[in-house]
Parts: C-alpha cells; sequence; structure tokens
C-alpha cells in the first residue's frame, strides 16, 4: 500500500495533509524518516509512526456497547443522547473521524447488546432481510406464557406482515421471563410477537447478536472494542450472499471505484491542475461533479474557475497527468478477473459504461486485459446526459442486445446507481474508500453491496 494512502485511511489527514507530514519528515518507517508520499509499505508488518504516534493498521473498528434504556440508537438525534455520544469517549483519537454506526438499531426502552463500526460491508450482511442472522433476547412478560403461545411463537405468529414470523426458539428461564431467540430485525418485532399471542412485553434486553454475546462485565452505556476471536467470528460467517446473476443477461460495470481502484488519483490531479492557477480546491468539488462525463467536468472547471486553457487542452492536461498513474499506480478490484470469468463463462455479455475519458478507458483496458472481456464500452462523452440520466446504460444495454431488466449494474457513487436505477436495472453497489461516507445510503439505494467481487457467490 502507499503511505500517504495508509495515512488517510487511518485519518491522519487529507492527501494534501499528509504528504506534508511526510516532507516535514514527522512520519517514519520502521524508524527512519518516510522517503515520499509514494513510498510503498506492508500495513501489517511495517512500524508506522506519525508525529511520534505509532499506527496500527485497522481497515474498521468493531465496538460492543451495552446500550442502557433512554438513549437512541442512532448517529445523532435533536432532543435525545445517542449511542454514539456514549462511545465517542471511548474511541482512540485516530478513530473519531470514521463513520462509525449502529449496526441495526434497539428501541429507545431497549437495552442490551449492540454492534457499532465502520465496516459497511459487514454491517450490510449482517442486517440484510434474507441472512437470517439469529438475535437473543430476555424478553420480561406482563402474563405467563402458556404452551400454546409458546408452541406459537416456535410455528411463527402473524404480526401483521405479508407473512408469519419465521419460528423462533423460546427457553422459559423465569415464571414471566423468557429467553427469545429470532432470525429476523422486523421493526418493533418481539412486541409485536408477544402482542400476538395476547401478552405484553414490560422489559427488553438482548443479549446475543449472530456470534456475539453480551459482556455481562459492561454496564449500561459502557462500550468496549471487540476481541480479535469475536472479529474473526463476525467476519468468518459463511457467505449467504444472493444469487445476484439469477435472470441477468448482461452485466455492466462503471470503471472508476468499480473496477478498478482509481478514484483517489483525481483528488490529487485537481489540486495540481488547480494548483497551477493558484486556485484552492473547493470542499465541495467532488460531490458537485460526481456523475459529470469527462467533457462536462471540462466545461464545469473553464466556466467555475476561469480557466484560460480551451477546452481540449484541459481535457489533454487531465489525460497526461492521469496517463500515467492508471498504467503504474491503479489496480483491479479484489476478484474482478475470477467474476469476470465466471461471467464469461455463463455466457453473460459484459459491458462498461463510464465517465472517463476514451483515452484513458482504453488505457487501463490495454493494461489489464479487459478489451477481451468486454463487447461494448461507452463513455460519457459519447452520449447525450451524464449520471444520473440512464442514458449511458440504456445504450450500452441496447448495444449488447439486452432488455433493461435483464441487466445488473455495478457502481460506486450515487449518481451512477441512479443512473442504472432510472434504466430499471438492478444495482450491486461496491465499496470504496473515496465513498466511504455514503455508505449507508449506497447500501440503501441498490439491490445488493460488495466489499469486493470475491463476496459474490457465483
Amino acid at each position: 500500500m502507499r503511505l500517504d494512502k495508509f495515512l488517510c485511511q487511518l485519518n491522519m489527514g487529507s492527501r494534501t495533509e499528509v504528504k506534508n507530514l511526510i516532507r516535514r519528515g514527522q512520519v517514519t518507517v520502521n524508524g527512519a524518516p518516510a522517503m515520499s508520499p509514494e513510498q510503498k509499505i506492508d500495513e501489517q508488518a511495517d512500524r508506522i509512526t506519525c508525529r511520534g504516534q505509532f499506527l496500527r493498521y485497522q481497515p474498521h473498528v468493531y465496538y460492543m456497547m451495552n446500550k442502557p434504556q433512554g438513549v437512541v440508537s442512532a448517529t445523532r438525534d435533536r432532543l435525545d443522547k445517542t449511542v454514539l455520544d456514549l462511545l465517542r469517549p471511548v474511541l482512540a483519537e485516530q478513530d473519531r473521524k470514521r463513520e462509525i454506526v449502529p449496526v441495526g438499531r434497539l428501541d429507545k426502552d431497549t437495552e442490551g447488546l449492540l454492534l457499532l463500526t465502520d465496516d459497511g460491508a459487514l454491517a450490510h450482511e449482517l442486517l440484510a432481510p434474507g441472512k437470517h442472522v439469529n438475535k437473543t433476547y430476555l424478553v420480561k412478560t406482563a402474563e405467563v406464557l402458556t404452551e400454546t403461545d409458546i408452541l406459537a411463537l416456535e410455528t411463527g405468529v402473524d404480526i401483521g406482515e405479508k407473512r408469519k414470523t419465521l419460528p423462533a426458539s423460546v427457553e422459559v428461564l423465569e415464571p414471566k421471563l423468557i429467553r427469545l431467540t429470532i432470525h429476523e430485525g422486523k421493526f418493533h418485532q418481539v412486541k409485536r410477537m408477544l402482542q400476538a399471542v395476547h401478552n405484553e412485553v414490560l422489559a427488553l434486553k438482548r443479549v446475543g447478536f449472530g456470534p456475539l454475546l453480551l459482556d455481562e462485565t459492561l454496564s449500561p452505556g459502557d462500550a468496549r472494542a471487540l476481541t480479535e476471536e469475536e472479529i474473526l467470528a463476525l467476519q468468518s460467517r459463511p457467505s449467504i450472499q444472493p444469487p445476484v446473476l439469477d435472470d441477468i443477461e448482461a452485466v455492466i460495470f462503471d470503471l472508476d471505484g468499480t473496477l478498478v481502484d482509481s478514484m483517489w488519483i483525481w483528488h490529487d490531479i485537481d489540486v495540481e491542475y488547480l494548483g497551477k492557477y493558484d486556485i484552492p480546491i473547493p470542499d465541495r468539488l467532488q460531490a458537485d461533479i460526481e456523475g459529470m462525463s469527462f467533457d462536462e467536468v471540462a466545461v464545469y472547471f473553464k466556466e467555475r474557475f476561469a480557466i484560460p486553457d480551451s477546452l481540449e487542452q484541459i481535457k489533454e492536461s487531465w489525460n497526461s497527468m492521469a496517463w500515467d498513474k492508471y498504467e503504474r499506480e491503479v489496480r483491479l478490484k479484489p476478484g474482478v478477473k475470477t467474476f469476470l470469468d465466471a461471467c464469461k463463462g455463463r455466457g453473460i455479455k459484459l459491458g462498461i459504461a463510464t465517465s472517463n475519458s476514451r483515452k484513458l478507458l482504453d488505457n487501463i483496458s490495454q493494461v489489464h486485459g479487459l478489451h477481451d472481456y468486454f463487447t461494448c464500452t461507452l463513455t460519457g462523452c459519447e452520449i447525450t446526459r451524464g449520471k444520473p440520466a440512464p442514458d449511458i446504460y440504456l445504450a450500452v444495454a441496447e448495444k449488447l442486445g439486452v432488455r433493461p431488466e435483464h441487466c445488473l449494474v455495478f457502481e460506486d457513487i450515487i449518481p451512477g446507481i441512479m443512473a442504472g436505477k432510472n434504466a430499471g436495472m438492478k444495482i450491486c453497489a461496491v465499496e470504496d474508500a473515496y465513498s466511504a461516507d455514503i455508505r449507508i445510503q449506497k447500501q440503501n439505494l441498490a439491490d445488493y453491496y460488495i466489499a469486493d467481487y470475491t463476496e459474490i457467490v457465483l
């Protein structure tokens, strides 16, 4: 991994800020001053310090909380204290900028085990309706459950949904106290299940979630990092990713951040290019240009920043600045080739729909041997409207001769996800560090979500 990317992932600053730290000699690798931002490191084996602080590489963090009553399972709330308010004092300084969220929710009056993490892919797997992750509760009831009530809960009860609940497990601990294990996560499910057998929940405490058990040494409101064994137990759950290729005749990919890990280079290029004109990079620049075609971004730059160069000169400068990085530093996302081979073996047609330039698309295709897989590649410069308009995906589907409803789109940013949805296609969102701050939105919008292509059950 590049040293500057490592530092950015550990929230030591923006890419520009960490470069300045390196140049000032405030970063060491195995006791020696870092040589350059581009220096390659082994994030697991090398010892990295920044401003005297030893940095341990952690792609994600995981915390267990014993949530108390009266606190809401949210990242922010105008009226009530949130679980994030309770967690912040526990976090290491380097983790305080991470987008940590609760995995699921416990009602305000429910206490017990809550998992908090910035691992969006794991959170999605644990929460997806088809995953059937076990959730175990201690339930204090208003009335004693009869044998008939217990049988109903263990068979499935009507709580007003299209289907009855999945069979639950009931263990009677005391006349009005049970241990209840369910395999879904419907709204107020435990309370509605008890109502369905003409009973009422007086107190509710979650003591198990998947392979995790509540650490009873945690007082209500306390939290701790998961142990290595607990993290391994969560991550080693067998993959039950839905069969995403069922009824699919064509798969269409975005390029940057989806097929290749390249989104990071464009921030550097923007900083360098605008720096030639002594123009600081605006905070919202990336958000403003997301989904635009290469041509549209050039127009935006020329008009927004009064660039004296012609549009062709602007685009040629960007192509030139990006060429070497694409050729030498940009890699395919993990599992891409295996997935492409599987699609090809099934006779599924493959296409690319990218906002990038034709020149850079051809460059990256040549470097990684993608030409052999794709029968249609299209850039945003070759259609009328850029993402989130559906034009580019509809055009690729038409060239492939496949109806939109039989197409699956892989995308990493929201305008691209919306473009695919607007085209009437299935969407699989792809994890990317560049868009980590909108991970939850991506998960909610897409039909599927993957950390990388190795997760897909073929």
